[in-house]
C-alpha cells in the first residue's frame, strides 16, 4: 500500500531556492520510478507540467525545458527523492506533486515526464516565487 507525500514548499523570492522532498513508503518501484511535477495556480490537472524525473533504467535524469540548470532531482534512499530548487523565476509558482508510478514498466518507461504514466500522487506542495 504505497503514499506519496511532499513537503518543503513555502514562500521565496526571485532567485531564490527551495528544496522539496518526496517520501514514499511501501513504493515497491522504489525511489527511481518517482517524479516530480507542477500545477500553476488556476489549471486543470491534465496541465501538469512533468519537472523531474530519473530515466530508463535510473542511469540518468530528465527536466523539463524550463528548469534546466535550475532543477536537481537527486535520490537519498528507496523511500526518498528531493528537488532543489536553485535560481526560482515568478513562473515556478505551482503546486509541486511527487507522483509514483508502479506496474510492470516501471523501471523501463521512457516517457517519464508523462503524468498520465503515474497512478500514486501525493497531495502537493505549494511554491510560490514572489516577483
Amino acid at each position: 500500500r504505497a503514499r506519496v507525500a511532499e513537503s518543503g514548499g513555502g514562500l521565496a523570492q526571485d532567485g531564490g531556492s527551495l528544496r522539496l522532498s518526496c517520501t514514499a513508503p511501501g513504493h515497491s518501484g522504489g525511489a527511481k520510478c518517482l517524479a516530480w511535477f507542477r500545477l500553476p495556480p488556476g489549471k486543470d490537472h491534465e496541465q501538469r507540467e512533468g519537472v523531474a524525473a530519473f530515466g530508463p533504467g535510473g542511469i540518468s535524469t530528465v527536466y523539463a525545458d524550463s528548469v534546466k540548470g535550475r532543477f536537481t532531482i537527486t535520490q537519498d534512499n528507496e523511500n526518498t527523492i528531493f528537488l532543489d530548487m536553485n535560481n526560482l523565476e515568478p513562473e515556478d509558482t505551482a503546486m509541486y506533486y511527487c507522483a509514483a508510478r508502479s506496474g510492470r514498466y516501471c523501471h523501463t518507461s521512457t516517457a517519464v515526464l508523462q503524468w498520465s504514466l503515474y497512478n500514486i500522487w501525493g497531495p502537493g506542495t505549494q511554491v510560490i516565487v514572489s516577483s
